[in-house]
């Protein structure tokens, strides 16, 4: 029997005995159980910098902000804020009945305060902590000593060095998160498996690799519309299993309550069918929650003579660049490679819902762009010189094997076009150096947004964040596209700064360092049982309002 036809079969199998099989959940209590690969490395806030460890730590701690559903910030322990007008002072209100976790370390029932935080904000940016967040107060007024400050126990004020509008959606970011003194202090360096924090869920146990157990924190302060105290289940159990293959089965089998995503593409197509639809036999055990994600998957070219690698390679030539993104049919490859999940990447870098997001904007789709369009990517080939001026045998593509469907379907379009592709596949972490030291001319790369706002995006092509010192990797220098970059930071107003944000947008397209090849989307697969798991575009977990 061959390997997918084995594999469909215990797919089939795996189904039958769910269907037969009782719940050997403890009736009394409710508990959420889902799989990580990626295991979790810590529970320490400050070293959130993947989603394997950012949702764990959503569950365990707080900030003064989150974020709803809609991407749009909410109060959290912060009740209410003041902006001021110059955008440089940020004044927050606190609830005073949020309270840390039960712990040894603390005085029962501590309440949190303003100064919780200032030590909280401060311990991120020491280099003592070494936190891969210290980049979220970059723009915080450090040097003057009073960039985070304590009024009294439930006032406190961030001052910034510049206007930066985004600043309040980086607050939603784990790395913002509340952690007391006592605890940090008492633990030190086992914090990150001994978190103390004040999430709806309390940390029980954690033996790494194999298992994660949080309970139900009863001291929880926020309530539902009916005035309910959350959260409603009783505790999260995570394991680590790290073969998809065994990960996808166990959920089949019930012994998992959710699957997200199809980052392994071995069962997408036990699972969906062609148009991206659950398939009809799954249907009566289970449920798919489909979002827009926040990820934009892309092609880059190093697009400076400054770079060794590039010196009089046709990718410095504009006219190339355009016929590249012209040549690629990214409808058809998101149909027959990923099954239809995803948005083609017929715009600019940025993903359209961030562009729209407003409900005063009424533009549904960019007027700039690039759709597949043959005719156009062969004009200005010829145009370019491809074929007489540049002596390049071939131009590689630099991708990693998780890639290698993807790319080899770019690879065939443009060998269509005449433009001569070769591939050249390394490891995840080879890829990446070679990036960011500049030595792949020729890149695939994505990017997943940190906050909610184009800026996010829109800064991987701002000159003043080349790499290595920041995520420019196509050393895009365009001082129109830097002058908007730096009025839209001036602009508190979002409507007026999402107009900016279109003409940067449009800029880069025309410009063409990147050839976006789809915006994309997030897919959770959800037991039947299971109610009120939601979604949302950062791909956040969000288990409060669960209910099994």
């Amino acid at each position: 029997m061959k390997k997918n036809s084995l594999f469909l079969f215990l797919i089939v199998v795996a189904i039958m005995f769910s269907a037969c099989r009782e719940d050997s959940v403890d009736s009394n209590k409710s508990i959420f159980r889902y799989n990580e690969p990626k295991s979790v490395t810590s529970l320490d806030p400050a070293f959130a910098r993947n989603m394997a460890n950012t949702w764990v730590v959503n569950m365990l701690f707080n900030g003064l902000v989150q974020l709803d559903s809609d991407l749009i910030v909410q109060p959290c322990i912060a009740s209410r804020w003041n902006i001021s007008e110059d955008g440089l002072s940020y004044h927050f209100w606190l609830r005073k009945d949020v309270q840390f976790h039960p712990d040894q370390a603390i005085k029962q029932g501590r309440t949190v305060t303003a100064h919780d935080f200032v030590y909280s904000f401060n311990r991120i940016l020491s280099p003592e902590t070494a936190s891969p967040g210290r980049w979220v107060f970059a723009m915080v007024d450090t040097l003057k000593g009073k960039g985070f400050s304590a009024l009294n126990d439930s006032e406190l004020v961030i001052k910034l060095r510049k206007s930066y509008p985004p600043f309040l959606g980086i607050l939603s970011m784990p790395y913002c998160s509340v952690v007391p003194r006592e605890a940090v202090e008492k633990y030190q360096n086992t914090y990150r498996t001994h978190p103390v924090g004040t999430g709806p869920f309390q940390y029980f146990i954690w033996k790494e690799g194999i298992k994660l157990v949080l309970h139900k924190n009863e001291n929880y302060f926020e309530k539902d519309n009916s005035n309910q105290k959350l959260p409603y289940i009783d505790a999260v159990s995570v394991t680590f299993v790290s073969d998809a293959q065994s990960s996808f089965m166990s959920f089949l089998k019930g012994q998992t309550d959710f699957l997200n995503g199809l980052d392994d593409g071995s069962y997408k197509d036990a699972i969906l069918t062609r148009k991206g639809e659950l398939k009809p036999d799954l249907q009566s055990k289970f449920y798919m929650l489909r979002s827009p994600f926040l990820n934009t998957e892309y092609l880059g070219f190093i697009v400076s003579d400054t770079a060794t690698a590039v010196r009089n390679s046709v990718v410095l030539n504009v006219n190339f660049r355009q016929a590249v993104n012209y040549a690629i049919d990214r409808k058809k490859m998101l149909k027959y490679i990923r099954n239809g999940v995803g948005f083609p990447g017929e715009g600019g870098i940025v993903p359209q819902i961030l562009m729209t997001a407003n409900p005063l904007d009424s533009v549904q789709k960019p007027q700039y762009g690039y759709t597949y369009n043959p005719a156009k990517a062969k004009e200005l080939l010829e145009k370019s010189g491809y074929f007489k001026k540049y002596n390049e045998p071939e131009v590689k593509l630099y991708t990693t094997a998780q890639y290698a469907d993807l790319s080899e379907y770019i690879q065939k379009q443009l060998n269509e076009l005449g433009i001569k592709v070769s591939l050249e596949l390394n490891p995840p972490g080879t890829h990446g150096e070679l990036v960011a030291k500049c030595q792949a001319p020729f890149f695939r790369k994505s990017w997943v947004a940190d906050y909610p706002d184009p800026e996010n995006y829109l800064s991987l092509l701002y000159s003043e964040n080349f790499t290595p010192n920041g995520p420019n990797y196509t050393l895009y220098n365009n001082p129109k596209f830097d002058q908007l970059y730096k009025l839209a930071m001036q602009n508190n107003s979002h409507p007026e700064r999402l107009a900016i944000y279109r003409k940067m947008d449009s800029l880069a397209a025309s410009d063409a360092p990147v050839v976006v090849l789809f915006y994309d989307e997030s897919l959770r697969f959800v037991n039947k049982r299971i109610k009120g798991l939601g979604t949302n575009a950062m791909n956040l977990l969000d288990l409060k309002r669960v209910k099994k």
